[in-house]
């Protein structure tokens, strides 16, 4: 699908029309009518899909109205759906669009919205992060208690006035909690991106009230909770921010901190998913 002719990148239309399309082609391509709990897979997450339930169908991102290709090596462009053992169907999203990939917010925000039109109630959004907390090792996943969106931007469109007192549900970080009583938290920084944080801005970030910074999860969280979505947010911490740790940065670390942990923290969701 060209730039171009993407059906969210037309000022006029309607994301959440576009949103319901694409619920329509889901249920189409995986025979599932309806879906509880829908899954954002980010950097170190993948393998949870495993570990779930049983797979019952698996569809290519770019066949489901709206959705592109990923622009990063090492995200996984398919949707999944899955049967977990309580019987609970999960829609398991493993094409993100980041913000900085400079599609607009519509387009960052569409699979969330897409998942609340399958039906999904709840929404697990999961990231790889930087982390501020000096406690914290990298390989480590934390529950987000709350974020702090520094994008200047937001998915809500017009006077839309949305309250976000408990976004990042209490309920789901007590029951993930109850499955794993080391879970540490934090707030969650969304930066533009797509450039690392500066020493100097992870330092602000903390003085404001920040501990994981990284480049997603917050707009989509937004997102989630006007379509009315319960919200659990995950942060698997890669590395520590600049200036925190004195090496520097490097994607490559990214994805080798998450490759480390794919195998705890993915059973850690797998485990959170069944129990809800």
């Amino acid at each position: 699908m060209s730039h171009s002719s993407h059906p969210l990148d037309d000022p006029a239309a309607d994301p959440f029309a576009v949103a319901a399309d694409a619920a329509a082609d889901i249920a189409r391509l995986t025979g599932v009518e309806q879906h509880d709990i829908a899954l954002t897979l980010g950097s170190g997450w993948g393998r949870a899909a495993e570990l779930v339930g049983e797979t019952v169908a698996t569809v290519p991102a770019t066949e489901v109205t709206g959705f592109s290709a990923p622009a990063l090596a090492g995200h996984v462009g398919s949707l999944r759906s899955i049967r977990t053992s309580k019987g609970k169907r999960v829609l398991v999203i493993g094409a993100r669009t980041h913000y900085y990939e400079g599609h607009g917010v519509r387009r960052v925000v569409h699979s969330v919205r897409t998942a609340a039109a399958t039906g999904a109630t709840t929404m697990v959004l999961t990231n790889g992060a930087g982390g501020i907390k000096a406690s914290w090792k990298p390989g480590q996943p934390v529950l987000i208690s709350d974020h702090i969106n520094l994008t200047g931007d937001s998915p809500l469109e017009g006077a839309t006035f949305v309250d976000l007192t408990d976004l990042y549900s209490l309920r789901l970080r007590d029951l993930a909690r109850s499955i794993d009583p080391s879970l540490d938290e934090g707030v969650y920084t969304q930066f533009r991106g797509p450039q690392y944080e500066t020493p100097a801005e992870v330092r602000m970030a903390k003085t404001i009230g920040g501990s994981i910074v990284g480049m997603s999860t917050a707009l989509e969280a937004i997102a989630a909770r006007q379509a009315g979505m319960e919200i659990l947010g995950f942060s698997l911490i890669t590395n520590m921010a600049a200036g925190i740790q004195t090496t520097p940065l490097s994607h490559q670390e990214v994805i080798e901190a998450g490759r480390e942990a794919e195998p705890t923290i993915s059973a850690l969701l797998a485990r959170v998913i069944g129990a809800m």
